[in-house]
């Protein structure tokens, strides 16, 4: 199913019903999944810090909102904060920046694949899910230069398409899985 590589981290990047395809992938992962996982879910920048609290109570693994100069844990889930995006040192530190929107977004998915990209190189998987941009489409794509796996959800499974059509245009992915699969894949790659 996967290379015989070993996996470093997991980026998720996810945009309009984003909540509900999380529901389906975050609580499936085992409680002895061993990567970290970065996610970066738009929202607004007043939003409160709903998603850590939510899905904390949902998951075998503990959940987080990203703090500035954090180190990354192996097997814990982290939530770009709202109106920040979230970026990866080479020292596998997360960071925060209130730079410029991109793709209109702050948290934006490019801004976190593209540092996790460059931190992580063949060690990364990227995960696009439901969303009705084109955020992530670019960082997709920096991760297959780096050598890193990209699993993107079957467009006809996503609640708003659009950012899994704009990765599937751009650059040629591993894995297309419908959301039910996407959980029970990622429990794959951390057991090899």
């Amino acid at each position: 199913m996967a290379s015989d590589r070993a996996y470093q981290a997991v980026v998720i990047g996810v945009s309009a019903g984003g909540m509900a395809a999380l529901e389906r992938v975050l609580p499936r992962l085992a409680a002895d999944f061993s990567l970290p996982v970065l996610i970066v879910q738009h929202v607004g920048p007043v939003s409160d810090s709903y998603l850590p609290i939510h899905f904390s109570m949902r998951c075998a693994l503990p959940v987080y909102e990203a703090e500035d100069k954090q180190p990354i844990e192996a097997g814990a889930i982290y939530f770009a904060p709202p109106n920040y995006h979230l970026m990866v040192e080479r020292t596998h530190t997360l960071a925060l920046s209130t730079d410029d929107r991109v793709n209109f977004s702050r948290p934006a998915v490019d801004v976190l694949f593209d540092t996790a990209a460059d931190a992580y190189g063949p060690g990364l998987v990227g995960v696009i899910l439901t969303g009705s941009n084109s955020d992530g489409a670019a960082g997709m794509a920096r991760i297959k230069r780096r050598g890193g796996l990209l699993v993107v959800q079957t467009p006809e499974s996503a609640e708003a398409p659009q950012m899994p059509l704009a990765v599937l245009e751009r650059v040629e992915v591993d894995h297309q899985l419908p959301l039910s699969e996407i959980g029970h894949f990622l429990n794959s790659l951390s057991n090899e």
